[in-house]
């Protein structure tokens, strides 16, 4: 028996397209605890995406070791002298060298989001042709825990400066998961509704209609 379908005012969406332009990549947090209440109503809120074959292919790895913790900001701190290197000579490269781009050592809470590439739900479906699916139904459920952590208040970083082979060997993993995402999760320092790199000055937002083509 289907039930009767939620109805979302003119109030609701004003405040979802709020909820979504304070939804920001943040990477200086304070050192507040997030409570295990929030952390599973997230995962819980994660869970509610999208995905092929509803195989639910998410992996999520909660990381408690403080010794992981180090190993994981080393690793992505020589990955990012390695990524300066690409601006060595150009106008770009102190700035760069200026930009803080993960918060791995005050972030209170670090996850890793993997993807089971063999799930034995969904039976395959949807993926014959686009196995990537798979992990586009991973990012997905990222962006679900994204937008369920920001309505507390709590801010997510998502550091994509590192080697994924090195931190699946890290992190002692089932051979057949992939690395989506590493987060870290904690209550920002200060809050803005402008992305840090536009407030920096690396890149504005440009317009949305500059992404839109017809055929």
């Amino acid at each position: 028996m289907s039930s009767a379908p939620a109805t979302f005012d003119d109030e609701f969406a004003a405040r979802f397209n709020e909820l979504l332009r304070w939804r920001r990549d943040v990477r200086h947090f304070d050192c507040r605890a997030v409570t295990e209440e929030d952390m599973r109503a997230m995962l819980a809120s994660a869970s509610f995406a999208p995905s092929v074959g509803n195989a639910q292919p998410w992996r999520f790895v909660r990381l408690r070791s403080p010794g992981i913790r180090d190993a994981l900001a080393a690793h992505v701190e020589e990955q990012n002298a390695h990524a300066a290197e690409h601006y060595a000579g150009q106008e770009r490269y102190e700035h760069y060298q200026s930009l803080k781009l993960h918060g791995l050592r005050d972030a209170p809470e670090l996850m890793a989001v993997f993807c089971d590439e063999h799930p034995q739900a969904g039976y395959g479906l949807g993926i014959a042709t686009m196995p990537e699916m798979l992990r586009y139904s991973c990012v997905l459920a990222i962006h679900n825990l994204w937008l369920a952590a920001r309505l507390r208040g709590i801010g997510l970083g998502w550091v994509s400066i590192l080697d994924p082979s090195t931190v699946k060997a890290m992190l002692d993993v089932p051979v057949h998961w992939s690395l989506i995402a590493l987060l870290c999760i904690g209550y920002p320092v200060e809050e803005c509704d402008t992305p840090e790199l536009e407030r920096c000055g690396w890149q504005p937002r440009e317009p949305w209609s500059d992404r839109v083509f017809e055929r």
